[in-house]
């Protein structure tokens, strides 16, 4: 697979992205898994889906990983704070609301 600066031709570029798409795909389907272990885990110690300090604990990493990495952390955050909104609604699915918690 040829790296960004690279490619020549649409095509390079459009493999380049399909492989990566691919790759992120399994990662977010990974992520929901450990999503689903921390219901089961939260559940079962009395802890609420939503915990505002781990919230922003993630956002924080992410943002720093991102800047590391060379991504906008700005759409790093934007992306990251919709697959949270998404894990701790799946997370309630279990749960139920609650109210939230500043510790995890």
């Amino acid at each position: 697979m040829k790296r960004p600066k690279d490619c020549e031709t649409m095509q390079d570029v459009r493999s380049g992205i399909d492989r990566l798409d691919a790759d992120l795909v399994r990662l977010l389907a990974e992520r929901a898994e450990y999503i689903e272990a921390a219901a089961r885990v939260k559940a079962r110690t009395g802890l609420p889906a939503l915990i505002v300090d781990r919230v922003e604990q993630v956002v924080d990493n992410v943002r720093i990983k991102a800047q590391a990495d060379g991504l906008d952390p700005d759409l790093a955050e934007t992306l990251w704070r919709q697959l949270i909104d998404w894990s701790i609604a799946r997370e309630e699915v279990v749960l139920g609301k609650t109210d939230t918690a500043k510790g995890d």
